[in-house]
C-alpha cells in the first residue's frame, strides 16, 4: 500500500484517532505504518506481531482502533484476540484487515465483534475511510466482503461453533475426533451436524462439505 495522495486532506489534530497495528509480519507492519502516518487524522500509538500482544496494549488503553490480522503463528488467533477486546469497557473497534476471505473467517469476526473487515490489497483510500467509520461507530466492510454476505442470504447463517464442527468434518475427522477437537461430547457434535443438515438444504455430510464450499463457508484443503 502507498500513501500517496493521502496527506493533502487536512484534518484537525483534535480529531487524530489513535490505532494500533496486529500482524506478525513486520514488512506489513512497517508499510502499513508507513502509508497511515502520512494521513494527518491517523496516528499510530503501536505495532505488535502477535495477538496476545494486540489484547494488551489494547486494553493499556488509548486506543481507538485496533487493525487486526486473522492469522498469527501463536494460539491466540485473530477472532479470539478481537473477542477479548471487545469483552472490556470502553474497548477500541476492531477492524480486521487480512488475507484471508472465506465466509467462515467473515462471519467468525464479525461474531467477535469486529467493526469492519477489509483485505489487505485494498487501496490505501478505502483502509482509511473504513478506519474513519469504524472509529465514528459504524461498520466498515470492503465492498467484495458485503456482496458475499448478502449473496448468502437465501440460506439460515450457520453459527461459529457450527461452522467450526462442519470445517473439521470436511478435514475428515469423524464425530468423534471433532467432540475431542471442540471438547464437545459425540452427541453434541451429531446434534450440531442436524443443524447444519437443515441450514444447507442437504442430507449427508458430503453433501453438507460441498455445499459449504460452493458457498465459502469453510475453506477448501
Amino acid at each position: 500500500m502507498s500513501g500517496a495522495g493521502l496527506a493533502q486532506e487536512a484534518y484537525p489534530a483534535a480529531r487524530r484517532i489513535r490505532l494500533v497495528l496486529a500482524d506478525d509480519h513486520p514488512v506489513v507492519r512497517a508499510g502499513v505504518r508507513a502509508m497511515l502516518e502520512s494521513v494527518p487524522d491517523l496516528e499510530v500509538v503501536d505495532d505488535v506481531d502477535s495477538a496476545d500482544a494486540a489484547v494488551q496494549r489494547a486494553l493499556d488503553g488509548d486506543v481507538d482502533v485496533v487493525l487486526m490480522d486473522l492469522q498469527f503463528p501463536t494460539r491466540m488467533q485473530g477472532a479470539e484476540a478481537t473477542r477479548h477486546i471487545r469483552s472490556a469497557p470502553g474497548a477500541p473497534r476492531v477492524l480486521v484487515l487480512t488475507n484471508y476471505d472465506t465466509d467462515a473467517d467473515i462471519l467468525g469476526a464479525i461474531e467477535a465483534g469486529a467493526s469492519g473487515y477489509l483485505l489487505k490489497d485494498a487501496p490505501p483510500a478505502e483502509l482509511v475511510d473504513a478506519i474513519r467509520t469504524a472509529a465514528g461507530g459504524e461498520p466498515a466492510f470492503a465492498p467484495g466482503v458485503s456482496s458475499r454476505l448478502e449473496a448468502n442470504t437465501g440460506i439460515e447463517r450457520l453459527t461459529g461453533r457450527e461452522v467450526e464442527v462442519l470445517q473439521l468434518v470436511a478435514n475428515g475427522n469423524s464425530n468423534r475426533e471433532v467432540g475431542k477437537a471442540l471438547f464437545l461430547s459425540e452427541a453434541t457434535v451429531k446434534s450440531h451436524l442436524v443443524h447444519i443438515f437443515a441450514k444447507l438444504e442437504v442430507g449427508s455430510r458430503t453433501a453438507a462439505v460441498a455445499r459449504a464450499r460452493d458457498l465459502g463457508v469453510i475453506r477448501s484443503n
